[in-house]
């Protein structure tokens, strides 16, 4: 009887190691999934700002060249208005007087289709 109890002994000993060890392990491994969980969470964030700061850098590079151009629309707005006008005021005295002339001196001349009653 006693070797018996003897091997019951040892196997509840060794049971009782086995649930330790097993134990154990389920507190390693819990671990470890929050461990990797905080590793995936800084990856992810700084992929996050990465991809944020990449896209600040485009945004920009977008507006400033808009913002370049609407000032060079701008400028050769204001240049093409500057040449009309300077253009206009060269031009005006001889239009004017071409104009006056062509309304003003009026030649009258017998149409050529215009048959003489006879």
């Amino acid at each position: 009887m006693t070797s018996q109890s003897q091997g019951i002994q040892q196997l509840l000993q060794a049971e009782k190691r086995a649930k330790d060890k097993l134990e154990e392990a389920k507190k390693r491994k819990g671990k470890r999934l929050r461990q990797a969980k905080e590793e995936a969470i800084a990856e992810i964030d700084h992929y996050r700002l990465q991809r944020e700061k990449e896209f600040r850098n485009k945004q920009t590079n977008v507006m400033g060249s808009q913002g370049n151009l609407s000032a060079k629309i701008e400028e050769q707005t204001k240049e093409t208005v500057r040449n009309l006008t300077s253009s206009y005021h060269k031009n005006m005295e001889s239009m004017m007087k071409k104009l006056l002339s062509t309304i003003c001196d009026i030649n009258p001349e017998v149409h050529p289709n215009f048959r003489h009653a006879v």
